[in-house]
């Protein structure tokens, strides 16, 4: 059976609300944990956007499910020699039990400090060589870089985990997927596209394939589809928008192209437990190992009180 966890938004929660629902989430039955890692919130209106690192170390304390971070962009923001450090720190505060989620990332974090955005196929090869530094850091040698993108002068890790911290790479497409199968321990989406699965796993794409979405819980559908509209209509911008627009007033003017007709489509909302329950079985059925749910909006009782009750039984009988 697909192992449930729950996705963790820092987008629309501060750090204290992510601890607690880190613990209702354990309590609740969920088996592991996704958090996002962005320096904006997409939209003002999500209001968020806590430092995933200090969270992590906050989270290893409060409850003792795997974490993996879906994902963080090593390549612009944050020099990957950096996020090889705040790696290797989580491991060992989680006692082993972190992957390093990574991807491309998106111009809403990665442009503040005025470096310029580059295209999809140079965004790729940063991640490559990103990738190859974290690895080397990881071993515990001292390393020198002299990379394309990236230069590491004489730098060792001393604080590391037993083992070296699993990398999972994050893509979009089918060509992409099967790019970044020769450097990834894991495959991470967040859509139920057996295509991908194929396309990563025909590569030689090694080790579990994670999966994530969003669902609104509620006491009807209408208030469910009105709140994931109001806060994640950003999800449903077509083409590139989503990766090339730079703040959230960008995604704040561009969103009302989304109708709430079409976030409900989307997004499982309302109070129907086996809606909630097909979601997580087309990730299944899809070849996923792992999906991780987000819960929209305030409703984070209901929904954690619901899924424990009526949507994980179903899951796990």
């Amino acid at each position: 059976m697909v192992s449930v966890g729950y996705f963790l938004s820092s987008e629309e929660h501060g750090p204290r609300e992510l601890v607690e629902q880190a613990k209702k989430a354990e309590q609740a039955g969920f088996e592991r944990l996704w958090i996002s890692d962005h320096f904006h919130p997409w939209t003002g209106e999500q209001g968020n956007s806590p430092f995933v690192w200090s969270v992590i170390g906050a989270l290893s304390q409060a409850v003792s499910l795997p974490i993996t971070t879906a994902v963080t962009c090593p390549t612009v923001r944050i020099h990957p020699a950096i996020i090889a450090q705040a790696a290797a720190t989580a491991a060992v505060q989680c006692e082993g039990r972190f992957v390093l989620g990574v991807g491309s990332g998106e111009a809403l974090n990665e442009h503040i400090f005025g470096d310029p955005w580059p295209p999809g196929s140079r965004r790729l090869e940063m991640l490559e060589e990103a990738v190859e530094v974290i690895r080397k850091l990881h071993t515990g040698e001292q390393v020198t870089h002299y990379g394309k993108h990236y230069t590491v002068e004489q730098a060792r890790i001393y604080t590391l985990p037993e083992q070296p911290v699993p990398i999972y790479v994050s893509a979009f497409g089918p060509k992409t997927a099967r790019r970044i199968a020769k450097i990834a321990d894991g495959f991470a989406t967040v859509m139920p596209d057996g295509e991908l699965v194929h396309s990563y796993r025909e590569a030689g794409g090694r080790g579990p394939i994670q999966g994530g979405f969003k669902v609104c819980w509620a006491d009807s559908a209408e208030e469910a589809r009105e709140t994931a509209h109001r806060l994640w209509a950003s999800d449903l911008l077509p083409g590139s928008l989503g990766r090339i627009l730079p703040t959230p007033r960008d995604f704040e003017q561009a969103v009302p192209v989304v109708t709430e007709e079409q976030v409900a489509g989307q997004i499982p909302c309302g109070p129907e437990a086996d809606a909630h329950a097909q979601a997580v079985r087309q990730f299944a059925d899809a070849g996923f190992d792992e999906v991780y749910v987000s819960q929209i909006g305030p409703e984070q009782d209901k929904f954690f009180d619901a899924w424990s009750s009526k949507v994980l039984p179903q899951l796990k009988g």
